[in-house]
């Protein structure tokens, strides 16, 4: 299979060896991939500051088939991560988008919304805006676009605000000032639901499984 380049999102990086990096990365193509970034922290690297979480890159690498990783042979960034890092409460921000990215994409998936969902999430802090309508916004879709979360069921308080956020799923975020006590409540919706439907999972597996 011959050389790939992909757009990518920076999701994780481990060290390996001497001067090598393990990239967990998620592509637009391929979905979530991990792959050796080979001399990657050697000062002279063929990566540059490309392997900065959230970094959007485009990303040269090849995969056999049913190898579990990659071989990264470079990148070339497109938006890099450290003008959003320099802000305290920002880097938190990206530090969650990957975890949860990372821990809910599953291997080789595609997902094109999730992938237009990050770029919306870091373009929306690089702007300077609301940190915290981002991270709630990331929360809500992340779970939905992932198919942890069913259809929400919400609150009079919060419909109005959910109906808004479904109906431009993947837009540029702005035009609603959010305030804390509105973004409080959507907190305590989502919360509850997401504890609903864990409940519900871990009550239903072992009845079938029973039978």
């Amino acid at each position: 299979m011959p050389t790939r380049v992909s757009d990518s999102f920076i999701l994780r990086t481990y060290p390996f060896r001497e001067a090598d990096l393990i990239v967990s990365f998620f592509t637009r193509e391929q979905g979530k991939l991990r792959g050796v970034a080979r001399r990657a922290r050697k000062p002279k690297s063929p990566f540059g500051a490309g392997l900065e979480r959230l970094s959007h890159v485009r990303m040269a690498y090849f995969l056999r088939e049913n190898a579990e990783l990659a071989s990264l042979s470079s990148c070339e960034t497109i938006e890099s991560g450290f003008g959003v890092q320099s802000d305290y409460g920002c880097s938190l921000a990206l530090d969650y988008f990957t975890e949860v990215s990372d821990h809910l994409l599953p291997a080789h998936e595609p997902n094109e919304k999730f992938f237009r969902l990050l770029k919306a999430m870091v373009d929306h802090l690089r702007a300077g805006g609301e940190l915290w309508s981002a991270v709630d916004y990331f929360t809500l879709w992340a779970v939905r676009l992932t198919g942890v979360l069913p259809e929400l069921r919400v609150s009079d308080e919060t419909a109005a605000l959910v109906e808004e956020m479904f109906a431009k799923p993947l837009s540029a975020l702005g035009g609603r000032e959010w305030d804390k006590s509105t973004l409080s409540a959507l907190r305590r919706s989502l919360i509850r639901a997401i504890e609903q439907h864990v409940e519900r999972r871990m009550l239903t597996v072992p009845l079938l499984e029973a039978l």
